[in-house]
């Protein structure tokens, strides 16, 4: 282990580029070499840090010149919008199932009248929300929706023209097959009445 001592001796050596003269309590040679390391690696980490820094700047300044913004949130933005759609249709079937039941019920006694949807609605909203919050402070789940948005922010989306193409190649391929069945069968059924006529 390096002391003190030796760290500041290191230093030493690295400004001026001689080596400082020892006492005779110094400690050997391998202590001075072992900081030696330690500076090196401590400049290498620096330096990998700055490296990572610039690339994050040159990133952001890329999605700055894409799309206007830089992109902060990564893949946590579609397990957000997994979370809020989660919710909204919860609350749209909670709404739908209580508007039908009141009706219902409304049938079965009529002093409860028609379905109010002005309490339905909050209702509905109240429960789309503790869903949402009950599956995000569940750790299972809310890591599972994690992975699964990670996986998805790996896929690589076709481009515009790739997908025109296919698209070309699809359209006319069922043009094709569908005239080239409909003439057979025209054909097929010549034939058979041709054979059946005799």
């Amino acid at each position: 282990m390096a002391t003190e001592e030796d760290l500041k001796k290191a230093e030493a050596e690295d400004e001026s580029g001689e080596p400082e003269e020892s006492d005779a309590t110094d400690k050997p040679a391998e202590a001075g070499e072992e900081a030696e390391v330690r500076a090196e690696a401590d400049s290498e980490t620096d330096e990998a840090k700055d490296t990572e820094a610039k690339d994050a700047e040159a990133k952001d300044a890329e999605a700055e010149d894409d799309g206007g913004t830089p992109i902060q949130l990564g893949y946590q933005r579609y397990v957000y919008a997994a979370y809020m759609a989660g919710a909204l249709l919860t609350a749209f079937l909670v709404a739908k199932i209580g508007h039908a039941a009141w009706y219902r019920a409304g049938q079965w006694k009529p002093e409860l009248g028609e379905p109010q949807d002005e309490l339905l609605f909050p209702a509905a909203g109240l429960v789309g929300v503790a869903v949402a919050v009950y599956y995000w402070r569940k750790v299972e789940a809310r890591q599972y929706v994690n992975e699964v948005a990670e996986e998805l922010s790996k896929v690589t989306w076709p481009s515009r023209k790739e997908v025109t193409n296919s698209t070309t190649v699809v359209v006319l391929t069922t043009i094709f097959a569908t005239v080239f069945f409909a003439l057979m069968d025209r054909f097929w059924g010549f034939i058979t009445d041709k054979i059946y006529t005799f």
